[in-house]
């Protein structure tokens, strides 16, 4: 069982037949679920499980919904951003998340290990997404 940091193969496909809409205030909504080292997440995660997602104070399964910010681009790079999603005095360990599409039917987007395992204790559990540039958005298109 391991977590693997991807982009989700079956992402790319339903981006080619237009299942997700990013566009902020009136596309999709997205969530960003919390994952236990036993969780088995990557490439071919095609949608949200419950199976080893964390459970504990301020953490509700399913996890929290993303605030995307609408696509953009950097030079001949598309880019998908999300503001910094913190679970408030929240009790937790993840090893790592998953984001995917509450709208379409829970469709898999990204699967991100941690690196280890990540512990708030009644404090504030917070994801930090990376710069929205061409080299380090979370979501970016090439």
């Amino acid at each position: 069982m391991a977590i693997t940091s991807a982009i989700c193969t079956s992402f790319k496909q339903e981006l080619l037949v237009g299942t997700h809409n990013f566009t902020n205030s009136t596309g999709d909504t997205f969530k960003l679920a919390l994952y236990t080292s036993s969780a088995t997440l990557g490439a071919s995660t095609t949608a949200y499980t419950t199976t080893n997602e964390v459970s504990g104070t301020n953490y509700t399964a399913g996890g929290n919904a993303l605030t995307n910010v609408t696509p953009t681009t950097s030079g001949t790079t598309a880019i998908v951003d999300f503001a910094d999603l913190t679970f408030g005095t929240a009790t937790v360990t993840a090893r790592g998340c998953l984001i995917y599409n509450d709208d379409q039917a829970d469709k898999a987007v990204a699967a991100i290990d941690f690196g280890g395992d990540k512990t708030s204790t009644a404090g504030n559990f917070t994801i930090v997404f990376p710069s929205p540039t061409a080299t380090g958005a979370i979501i970016r298109l090439a």
